[in-house]
């Protein structure tokens, strides 16, 4: 199967640098799927689930927004954070989403009860991520 370099890099540093078969992401507009050859693409990146195949194997992770470009067969991601399946804290993911749930409830304006969502949705994608 025809590859493409995918880089993908977070403040933290490289979390992959190499051939992929394709990377499946959450932007802005919804999922999308880049494969080998793909037209120049820029786009804004979602708190989503990220697939990377590479090799025939898949590798799931959780991305926390970000941008993504392609450009001449080079996919480069980076994200606010990206976590591999087995870097992910189960039980830390699910009191983050405990303490999110509650910032939601006792929220006295719209930013704090925004912000509070946007952390759930982040720890329960982690947690999709972990359980899948």
């Amino acid at each position: 199967m025809e590859s493409f370099n995918l880089k993908i890099i977070t403040a933290d540093g490289v979390k992959f640098d190499g051939p992929a078969e394709s990377i499946l992401v959450r932007s802005v507009t919804g999922n999308v799927s880049i494969w080998a050859n793909h037209t120049d693409y820029v786009t804004a990146l979602d708190i989503g689930k990220a697939i990377i195949t590479t090799n025939g194997e898949k590798k799931v992770a959780a991305c926390n927004g970000g941008v993504m470009t392609v450009s001449k067969n080079v996919v480069t991601v980076l994200a606010s954070t990206f976590e591999w399946k087995d870097e992910i804290d189960l039980t830390r993911a699910e009191l983050a989403l405990d303490k999110a749930k509650k910032q939601i409830e006792k929220a006295e304006d719209k930013n704090t009860a925004e912000h509070g969502k946007n952390k759930a949705k982040r720890a329960m994608v982690r947690m999709e991520v972990k359980n899948s």
